[in-house]
């Protein structure tokens, strides 16, 4: 990859229902040459699919990041152990066995039971929880509370969950519903943050280095810190996590071509004088799995149908 695949990759997992014409103006590239690129990195398997879901804020799900390194042996039969928990979505194995598990949950009072299984199924007993970990990419703007999705608006989502760039047309279709409907659902849904359009990214298939830098901010530090860092690092830095309950600490996705230019980037942030210090973990793989939130939507959507 190169930083305008990085780029295209960032703007289709804040929205994949971008057209290849909005995707052109942003990039300066040709609606070809934007296609062209889409093609290859579905291609090579670092995208997977274009997916469509019930917005996180609309569920007001926690979405809890845990982290630390695994006594395991061996890891290679934890993602079906993890999968089978049903609030997990996210593995990521980084070197010496440190390991990044994703999870929704739709109560607080769920973290114990949690943080107890991957203890036991990932030999974790000295692992970190960050709670509301929303990652933060360039032009990201929480959402408010969201409003009411109805049942017309949980079949387009289904019908999208898998191939989110789906012609409205198609969509229309299959629901028998006219395309103009299709589309001022999808409008008010995009507008209500009650759907999430994103894709299944796996930057690991690519031959390109991909880290995760744990940043710890100075207590003096202006709370934009972190957003300034972003905006001066993109689009190597993707995107980072923060934590309500670790508000000193960060983790930034970093994307380069080269040892080299990480180790550049380390020793640029390590200067900065809001920041402690500036940790790379360098990650191997990863696994996305099915979750609750997953068949919340069938539910929804078979219900709505009968």
């Amino acid at each position: 990859m190169d930083k305008t695949d990085i780029v295209l990759c960032q703007l289709l997992l804040g929205n994949s229902r971008l057209s290849y014409r909005e995707l052109s103006d942003t990039l300066n590239l040709s609606v070809t040459a934007v296609h062209k690129r889409i093609q290859e990195l579905t291609e090579s398997g670092v995208i997977r699919k274009f997916t469509a879901k019930i917005s996180l804020y609309q569920l007001d799900a926690l979405h809890i990041l845990i982290f630390g390194n695994s006594k395991l042996d061996s890891v290679q039969s934890l993602p079906q152990k993890l999968e089978k928990n049903g609030k997990i979505y996210w593995l990521s194995v980084g070197g010496g066995n440190h390991l990044y598990i994703g999870a929704y949950l739709q109560e607080i009072t769920e973290l114990e039971a949690l943080v107890n299984f991957v203890k036991d199924a990932a030999a974790m007993p000295d692992l970190t929880v960050g709670i509301n970990t929303f990652p933060v990419m360039l032009g990201f703007i929480p959402a408010l509370k969201s409003k009411t999705l109805y049942p017309l608006d949980y079949q387009i989502i289904q019908s999208l969950k898998d191939n989110s760039r789906k012609a409205t047309s198609e969509v229309a279709d299959e629901l028998g519903v006219s395309a103009k409907t299709v589309r001022r659902r999808l409008s008010r849904m995009m507008k209500d943050h009650l759907i999430e359009l994103s894709m299944e990214w796996y930057p690991d298939a690519s031959n390109d280095i991909i880290s995760l830098i744990h940043l710890r901010v100075k207590p003096q530090a202006d709370k934009n810190t972190m957003d300034r860092i972003l905006r001066k690092y993109a689009p190597n830095m993707i995107f980072y996590w923060g934590f309500s309950n670790l508000p000193d600490t960060f983790i930034a996705m970093v994307w380069t071509n080269t040892m080299k230019a990480l180790q550049q980037i380390r020793e640029n942030l390590e200067k900065e004088a809001d920041l402690q210090s500036a940790a790379p973990n360098l990650l191997y793989t990863g696994y996305i799995f099915r979750t609750w939130r997953d068949q919340l939507l069938e539910e929804k959507a078979d219900m709505d149908l009968s």
